[in-house]
């Protein structure tokens, strides 16, 4: 076929996607099932088949009369044809997820109840090391509904004001302020629940007192600030649209300064410097320090975060009088769930653990967050640049709960059994459920890319990926055929998989472009929670790798719980 020949061909097929014809088998069969002998679905069969086939059980004869009337094509038409029924399946307003059900988890539990969408060095564009400092990406991390911004404060050159920037590195700095006031403008435009700004203080306590001044400025009645120490961790409810920091408190700076650059010289290359690393929390303020600076500094943080003295045994200790927030690097995670899994669960049960890359991640990329996840942690640290699996699985669990940036951890994860016994992720535990999946087909690569993009003489030949993503019995991998030269792939192949924990569980769907003599080419992907998925035909939208969704590009799958 020569490329001007294929070009017509493109122009045509693009002009006829989603006839009829095309509809998979199972789609006609339905079809037949529901419609009476003029090959039309009424009303009230297609209100049966709302209710019978996709399970949606407060489906009323009015929801079946807005369909006919947005796909049933001749106004004085009664009822669906094949054709509009198939268009109706593959709508964008068939999505896998309800967006009717909204914010429906239990808000009014202590933050330590969920896992919060958190942002590490939020402030990056870029790598850790050169990339430029700015405002943009916590804007855009807002927007997403991430609801922990973290800031590293540093003196600027002059020592009188203070920079935002990534510390010993050559990152290039924004200004703190400037920082502040995008997170009181845009701290609720995506969802009302509260902002975590997480501070990595580098500052001398004059500097302290001027970050205390300017953040209650800026965020007046938004700040939340109580007045003595949490003995329990406040409610999202309770704290629709505030604003809280949480860190170190204040020490003497010369003491803290003095320890930090003998220990910056023994510093392994994966330590990231963060703000729990080097020093012990202490809520004794050293005498020689400026006493208004600490104590205005101080007042304004809300959740107060440190190791304590001593190893992993003491970071973990519970204080039935005082909740905290601890801090560990992504391998002293790995390192401490061998040797300490149980006390990492029940200390999240009242505290609040976050977990963060190693420092060797350079290029800003990201890793499993389910080893946090499943051990309770809340806050599971990401670059937000960092595009690739971790971060759509990470985009995934918080598609959950209306996308308000909140998800309620499962009950496993919150309660005791009677010998005090906590949730086991490792265990041997029988399956809870079946996940059907059925993939039937895709469309919308012919109208989102290029004609050539792909493959410069012919369509392209996309398989799909699909799998599990949880604790690590439900892990698991498939993949479909290939299917040849098609811009509108028919698989019609159907997975089940067994989930022990589907509370945890995200599907993982990934489509590529099969190349004999190169590497297969990404064409799109979507990750969605197990436990919001809803049962029946549904048009599953893909996104980029960025995770941006493609105006067209839509899979036609069946889910089903069995």
């Amino acid at each position: 076929m020569s490329k001007q020949t294929y070009k017509v061909g493109f122009f045509f097929r693009r002009q006829f996607t989603m006839a009829a014809a095309e509809a998979p088998a199972d789609i006609k069969n339905l079809f037949n099932r529901y419609s009476d002998d003029s090959g039309v679905m009424s009303v009230q069969n297609l209100h049966r088949f709302l209710i019978e086939i996709q399970k949606e059980k407060n489906a009323s004869l009015e929801n079946a009369e807005a369909i006919i009337n947005n796909h049933g094509g001749d106004s004085n038409q009664k009822g669906l044809q094949l054709d509009g029924f198939f268009k109706s399946l593959f709508s964008d307003v068939n999505p896998p997820l309800d967006p009717k059900l909204g914010i429906h988890h239990d808000m009014t539990a202590p933050l330590s109840h969920y896992y919060i969408y958190t942002g590490h060095n939020s402030y990056l564009t870029g790598n850790q090391l050169s990339s430029d400092c700015s405002d943009v990406p916590i804007i855009q991390a807002l927007q997403r509904s991430v609801r922990v911004i973290e800031l590293d404060i540093w003196p600027n050159s002059d020592k009188d004001d203070i920079e935002v920037l990534h510390g010993r590195t050559l990152t290039a700095p924004v200004a703190l302020i400037k920082c502040l006031r995008s997170i009181k403008e845009h701290a609720f435009s995506a969802s009302e629940y509260p902002v975590v700004i997480t501070l990595e203080d580098h500052l001398t306590p004059d500097l302290q007192e001027k970050v205390a001044e300017m953040i209650t400025q800026t965020f007046g009645d938004m700040l939340f600030s109580p007045s003595e120490s949490l003995k329990e961790l406040p409610s999202p409810e309770s704290l629709r649209k505030r604003v809280m920091i949480s860190t170190k408190p204040p020490k003497e700076y010369l003491q803290s300064k003095e320890v930090k650059e003998k220990d910056d010289t023994k510093k392994e290359a994966e330590d990231d410097a963060d703000e729990e690393e080097d020093e012990d929390e202490s809520d004794e303020e050293d005498p020689k320090s400026e006493k208004k600076a600490a104590s205005e500094y101080k007042r304004l943080i809300a959740i107060h975060a440190g190791k304590g003295k001593g190893g992993l045994s003491d970071w973990l200790r519970v204080d039935l009088n005082k909740v905290r927030r601890l801090s560990l690097s992504e391998p002293e995670l790995e390192k401490a769930v061998d040797t300490h899994a149980k006390e990492i669960i029940r200390f999240t049960q009242q505290n609040l653990l976050r977990i963060y890359p190693k420092g060797i991640r350079v290029d800003s990329s990201n890793y499993d967050p389910f080893v946090g996840w499943m051990h309770g942690a809340q806050m599971v640290a990401f670059n937000m640049q960092g595009y690739g699996r971790s971060l759509w699985l990470m985009h995934g669990m918080f598609r959950a709960n209306g996308g308000c940036g909140y998800v309620k951890k499962p009950d496993l994860l919150l309660k005791a059994g009677p010998n005090n016994e906590v949730f086991d992720p490792t265990a041997n535990l029988p399956v809870k459920t079946t996940l059907k999946v059925t993939l039937y087909m895709g469309d919308g690569w012919d109208k989102d890319f290029d004609q050539t993009h792909f493959d410069t003489y012919s369509p392209p030949d996309f398989y799909t990926k699909l799998g599990i993503a949880g604790v690590p019995a439900d892990e698991v991998k498939k993949r479909t055929k290939t299917i040849d030269d098609n811009w509108i792939p028919s698989w019609d192949e159907q997975f089940e998989f067994p989930l022990t924990v589907p509370e945890l569980a995200l599907l993982r769907i990934k489509v590529l472009d099969y190349n004999l003599s190169d590497k297969d080419e990404f064409a799109g992907q979507t990750c969605l929670p197990v436990a919001e998925l809803r049962q029946g035909i549904r048009a599953v939208p893909l996104y980029d790798r960025k995770g941006e969704k493609y105006s067209s590009v839509k899979l036609l799958m069946r889910f089903e719980f069995i």
